[in-house]
Parts: C-alpha cells; sequence; structure tokens
C-alpha cells in the first residue's frame, strides 16, 4: 500500500526551499551555540577540579555574604591580654597582636575581598565587552582609538597605577577600589573580545544577515557577541582572583581599604610586627587568600579548557 505520506513529500520540499536563507542560518547558528555550550558542560562535570573549585567558590560567597552564619565572635572585640594568644576554647585560630580573634577577621575579611574582585571583575568585563565589540566589529577610526587608547592604559601596571590614584583620593572604600582597578584592567577584555568578534563577523551567518540589510547593530548584538563572549567569561574568571590579590596588595601596603574595613592584606601587613613569635597569625589569612584565587585560578583553567574544541580534543 503507498504510503500517505508520500505525496507531501514534494510540498515539504517546495516549502524548504522556499524558507529564508536568514531563517536556515539562524536555525545552524542557534544549534551550534547549544552544541557548544552543552559540550562545555558535559567536558566540565566529567573533571573532579570543577566541581572542587565551584565547592570552594560556593563556600568562599556564603561567607561572604553570611559571616555571622561561620563566626560569633566580632572580630573588633580586642583584648590586650590576649596578645599574640595561642588557640583556645572559642578561638581556634588564636590572637593577634592587638588581642583580636584570628579567625573572626579571617571570616569577616572575606566580605571586602570578594566585594572589591566581583566588582572589579563585572565592571572590567562589561565595559571591555562592549568597548572591544564595537570596536572589533566597526573598526576603522574607532578601532584605531580605542587600540590606542588600550595601549596607554595597558602600559600602566594595575597595582602601580591604582597605588597613585589611591594616594590622593580621600575615601576608601570596596566600590572605590574596585573602580580605580578596573580603569587599569579593561584593556585586557577589551583586546581579547575585540579578536573574537574580528573572527565571528566573517562567519557565513553574518555574511548572509548583510545581504539580507540586517542592520549592523542587531547582527552584533544578536549573532556576532553571543558567538564571541565565551574567551571573556574564562578571562573575567581567572581575573577576579587576579583582583583579589591586587586588593589584598593595596591593603598590605597601606593605601587600600579603610582601617575601619577587614581584609586579608591588611591583616597580613599588621602581622609582620609579630612574624617571629607568632607565624600562625600571618600564616591563616595567607592561606584564605590563596584558597581563594586558587578557586577561581581552578575555574578559569576549567573553562578554558571546555570551551576550547582544541583542547577537549586533546583531552
Amino acid at each position: 500500500m503507498p504510503s500517505k505520506n508520500h505525496g507531501a513529500q514534494p510540498h515539504f520540499v517546495a516549502a524548504l526551499e522556499d524558507t529564508p536563507l536568514v531563517a536556515i542560518d539562524r536555525l545552524d547558528e542557534t544549534a551550534k551555540a547549544r552544541s557548544t555550550w552543552a559540550d562545555a558542560w558535559d567536558a566540565m562535570r566529567r573533571r573532579p577540579t570543577f566541581w572542587i573549585a565551584s565547592g570552594l567558590i560556593v563556600l568562599i560567597v556564603l561567607v561572604a555574604l553570611f559571616p555571622t552564619w561561620f563566626a560569633s565572635v566580632s572580630p573588633t572585640q580586642c583584648q590586650l591580654s590576649d596578645s599574640n594568644g595561642s588557640p583556645q576554647s572559642g578561638h581556634p585560630l588564636g590572637f593577634t597582636f592587638q588581642g583580636c580573634d584570628v579567625y573572626s577577621r579571617i571570616i569577616f575579611g572575606t566580605s571586602a575581598s570578594v566585594t572589591v574582585g566581583m566588582l572589579a571583575a563585572a565592571i572590567v568585563t562589561l565595559f571591555g565587552l562592549i568597548v572591544g565589540a564595537l570596536a572589533g566589529y566597526y573598526g576603522g577610526f574607532l578601532d584605531a582609538v580605542v587600540s590606542r587608547i588600550g595601549d596607554i592604559f595597558f602600559a600602566v601596571p594595575t597595582v602601580l597605577g591604582a597605588i597613585v590614584l589611591l594616594s590622593v583620593l580621600p575615601d576608601r572604600t570596596p566600590v572605590v577600589i574596585a573602580l580605580v582597578i578596573s580603569i587599569f584592567a579593561w584593556p585586557q577584555v577589551a583586546r581579547i573580545m575585540r579578536g573574537a568578534v574580528l573572527t565571528a563577523r566573517s562567519s557565513d551567518y553574518v555574511v548572509a544577515s548583510v545581504a539580507l540589510g540586517v542592520s549592523k547593530f542587531k547582527i552584533l548584538l544578536r549573532h556576532v557577541i553571543p558567538n564571541a563572549i565565551a574567551p571573556v567569561i574564562v578571562i573575567a574568571t581567572v581575573s577576579l582572583g587576579t583582583f583579589i590579590v591586587a586588593e589584598a596588595t593595596l591593603s598590605f601596603l597601606g593605601i587600600g581599604l579603610g582601617p575601619g574595613t577587614m581584609s586579608w592584606g591588611r591583616d597580613i601587613g599588621e602581622a609582620q610586627t609579630s612574624i617571629r613569635t607568632s607565624p600562625q597569625v600571618l600564616l591563616y589569612p595567607s592561606i584564605a587568600l590563596s584558597l581563594t584565587v586558587l578557586a577561581f585560578l581552578m575555574l578559569g583553567d576549567v573553562l578554558r579548557d571546555a570551551l576550547d574544541p582544541q583542547a577537549r580534543a586533546r583531552r
């Protein structure tokens, strides 16, 4: 018996031939994007490093948001009679030179360090993404101006530039520190985004959209940026740990967060006076800083390998 659908075959072929080219390209683009992120997730979840880094980051964020869940002693409750004291009940890590609880200061210091790192990473990523995308896609005079301005800021080390600016600023809150760091850190993200956009704008779906009269701005938003954002996500994750180190360095030098704000860098700087008699006062905040930075670096490495097809093929 002949199939009932046999007569519908020519109509289906004719309908497919009449489908606009941009619709087919959009379907191909969507499928490609879904396949890329699905493959990346499959690659990440198979690696123990991803779960270890994610677990550490979740714990660090919880400590930063809810420090009272993890420490019941006030970090400002200090007694000189406990100066450089050894661990005791309720004070598992001992006391600082001023008689403050080391564990409590580490817990409450997480908030400032993580806040500065996340704010700086968000500002740098957003600004660098916008500037790099516009420069890479439109090119010409805009690309030349952005590239030269980026070279100027890129030539100044982030910490050195932050030292110069913060030395003349009276108010040094976490927001101010994050903004100052962002001023000198955005060119790296902009360069990476520009290069990714230059590659994406020559793709077939972009050429087809231009031929069909779609505006450049719509093409940039709908097609180019979504397919060029992967390396920016990787560098943002890695940079977050770098910005936490930058904040700790500035606070260690005494020009970071103000005296009333708990910070790992400030505690490390103050612990120098008792490093010979009580080295644990320096050791514990250094371990907290190192684990936090290591967690973000590990997650960034996993993301880079997962989003790079060549790296997945090697593995």
